[in-house]
């Protein structure tokens, strides 16, 4: 298979999957309200085979243990979500970030995941040197690829929408993030398809068949485009189906550039976060069906 197949993610190792549901990941900020072991309880129970784990609910449960309930449930951990924030003001805060780009990297390793998300960051407080800020981003990720693969790590750069440049991440494009990662090896280096992210693209197409050649899709994520966006855009995620993303082209795309990996829901939304997470997850399944199996 090729770097970007879901080799590292081990289709089907997991607990009998729902039907329909054997390529289904739960990214666990979907349940924000569940601790770690909440979460892969409840993923157990559903029928959905694989999470998506966040570093901060990883700390509050402790490395080790993370790991042990994942590895008990039979659950496979999808990615880890996050690393980078690699774009720095000041000597001292570059090496902040590149010291927890490592212990991303190890953590990631010791949960049994190849993926670690990488959001790569907005621009430095004050400044407006965006140039200058993507080659911070550049300069980074050609430092920390030689440990991710050291680990069997792959970096996964998931570029976020232009709305999003200032703050968060001044990789907007897929194209923008495929530049960054073929310096470096496929199984070092990939990106991360994102549907929240890059919909709106009159170049997806074209970017994902370029991603699919050099294997380098190491996730797809999804969750929909709703409308009226929140004051906080960052919160206007959407279950799949209740937007404007057509999934079944999207999806169909991301098949024919070669990915056969795990399909995350990840949502950011103050309304599901409300909601029981019991309820939650049967509504991603449907949704899964519905929209992404279909077939």
């Amino acid at each position: 298979m090729s770097a970007g197949s879901g080799v590292g993610a081990r289709i089907g190792s997991g607990p009998v999957a729902a039907e329909g549901c054997e390529r289904l990941s739960l990214n666990q900020i979907t349940t924000k309200g569940w601790s770690l072991e909440e979460a892969v309880r409840g993923c157990a129970t559903a029928g959905i085979p694989a999470i998506g784990l966040w570093r901060d609910k990883v700390a509050e449960t402790g490395l080790g243990r993370a790991a042990r309930l994942c590895r008990d449930a039979g659950l496979t951990v999808s990615s880890l979500c996050r690393g980078g924030f690699l774009t720095a003001g000041d000597e001292s805060a570059r090496r902040a970030a590149f010291a927890d780009n490592l212990a991303a990297i190890e953590e990631a390793a010791e949960l049994g995941t190849d993926t670690l998300v990488l959001v790569v960051g907005g621009l430095p407080s004050g400044s407006r040197d965006l140039v200058g800020a993507r080659r911070q981003v550049a300069d980074m990720i050609a430092e920390l690829a030689p440990h991710a693969g050291d680990f069997g790590v792959r970096l996964a750069i998931e570029p976020l929408h232009p709305m999003f440049c200032a703050d968060r991440a001044v990789v907007s494009t897929l194209g923008q993030a495929l530049d960054l990662a073929e310096p470096h090896p496929a199984d070092r280096v990939g990106v991360v398809v994102d549907s929240y992210h890059v919909w709106w693209d009159p170049e997806l197409a074209t970017q994902l068949t370029r991603a699919g050649e050099g294997g380098r899709i190491a996730s797809y994520q999804v969750c929909d485009w709703t409308l009226p966006l929140p004051a906080d855009a960052l919160l206007g995620r959407g279950h799949v189906g209740d937007g404007h993303i057509d999934f079944g082209w999207l999806t169909d795309r991301v098949t024919e550039a070669g990915y056969r990996g795990w399909i995350e829901v990840e949502l950011f939304n103050e309304t599901v976060w409300s909601t029981p997470g019991d309820r939650t997850l049967a509504t991603l399944k449907e949704r899964h069906r519905a929209h992404i199996v279909r077939r």
